[in-house]
């Protein structure tokens, strides 16, 4: 069988990458494409992942992302049609869904945040199976166009499934220049509070302002004892971290390993959904200061105690954790592959 997956964030490489790779070993032909948005190629440059860049992501404006859409979806389908793929496969792209439709490629979403508008209405209403967490109430997903009989509710988060036989790796305090901070993969034997700090989603149709943000970054760079490590969403997100001159705010030059410098830090804070939850699977504290309408995971994290919703950012506490590295609550994503291919049967 021919798949198509098109990763059009920086979070879908990392989501998806388990799905692809067990595709490919059951014999299936994978072509990936990707767009120019953020880390996202640098990403699947970092796990190995073979793709095909075609278009860009076009802001923030609706005209702009209607255009874009329909650019990008032209592009596609030019590539795609000769390819005959027999599924597609994404993490709520619309161009896919598109593509799909015209060329009667059946397509699979994956999806874990209900509110973003026509964006999931148009790729929901589009796939023959929608894979969601069970969190997400069925009236939710039929509101925005997943009918109950092509939902497939997972349990858990899904980051337990991508993060399955996940082993952090200290290596990524190193290319960071921690380490010439007294961080190391020791985290016991230093004192200083180690804080991953992710900024808005500030071109996706479902932010709102947030002043809270800034907030944060004062409130960490005030203190001696921390150290914050911004992993921008943009370059002109890294450009105004930069342009603070702060030297306790390290921000990347590139993509890296995200997931073990969480693993190893001593608190997260994100205005965004997925390093959120990244967090939580690998019991680091986090505070979420998401500008959004809440999801139901979010929801459901936040009535567990295992989210914290920041109101002011005078109140993060900054402080050791406790606890070794590493995932809480690993899941077999060979649940989610099987429901993928089951929209073929």
């Amino acid at each position: 069988m021919r798949v198509w997956v098109d990763c059009t964030a920086a979070a879908h490489p990392l989501v998806l990458r388990p799905i692809v790779e067990a595709l490919e070993r059951g014999g299936h032909e994978v072509a990936i494409t990707t767009r120019e948005y953020g880390q996202t190629t640098g990403i699947l440059d970092r796990l190995g992942l073979t793709y095909e860049v075609v278009g860009r992501h076009a802001g923030a404006g609706t005209a702009a992302k209607g255009l874009a859409v329909a650019r990008r979806s032209a592009a596609l389908a030019r590539w795609a049609r000769p390819r005959r793929f027999d599924l597609g496969l994404a993490h709520g792209s619309v161009d896919i869904a598109v593509v799909g439709a015209l060329l009667r490629v059946p397509t699979v979403q994956m999806q874990d945040y209900e509110h973003a508008g026509l964006q999931r209405k148009v790729s929901w209403r589009l796939a023959r199976r929608v894979l969601v967490p069970d969190a997400i109430p069925l009236a939710s997903l039929e509101r925005a166009g997943a009918s109950a009989a092509k939902v497939f509710r997972y349990p858990g988060l899904k980051e337990d499934y991508y993060l399955a036989g996940f082993e952090p790796s200290p290596a990524v305090l190193g290319e960071l220049g921690l380490g010439a901070l007294g961080i190391g993969a020791d985290r016991s034997a230093d004192d200083r509070v180690l804080v991953v700090v992710r900024p808005p989603p500030e071109t996706s149709a479902y932010h709102a302002e947030n002043p809270l943000y800034d907030g944060v970054l004062d409130r960490i760079a005030a203190d001696p004892a921390a150290i914050a490590v911004l992993v921008p969403r943009t370059e002109g997100q890294r450009a105004a971290a930069l342009s603070r001159g702060e030297p306790s705010i390290v921000v990347p030059e590139r993509a890296i390993d995200a997931q073990s410098l969480i693993a190893y830090a001593d608190l997260v804070v994100s205005a965004g959904g997925t390093m959120n939850r990244e967090a939580v699977a690998l019991g680091t504290p986090v505070y979420t200061i998401f500008s959004g309408e809440l999801g139901a995971v979010d929801e459901r994290l936040i009535a567990a105690g295992l989210l914290r919703p920041l109101g002011d950012a005078a109140s993060i506490e900054l402080r050791k954790r406790s606890g070794a590295p590493g995932v809480r609550t690993p899941r077999d994503p060979g649940l989610l592959v099987d429901a993928v291919l089951a929209a073929c049967s």
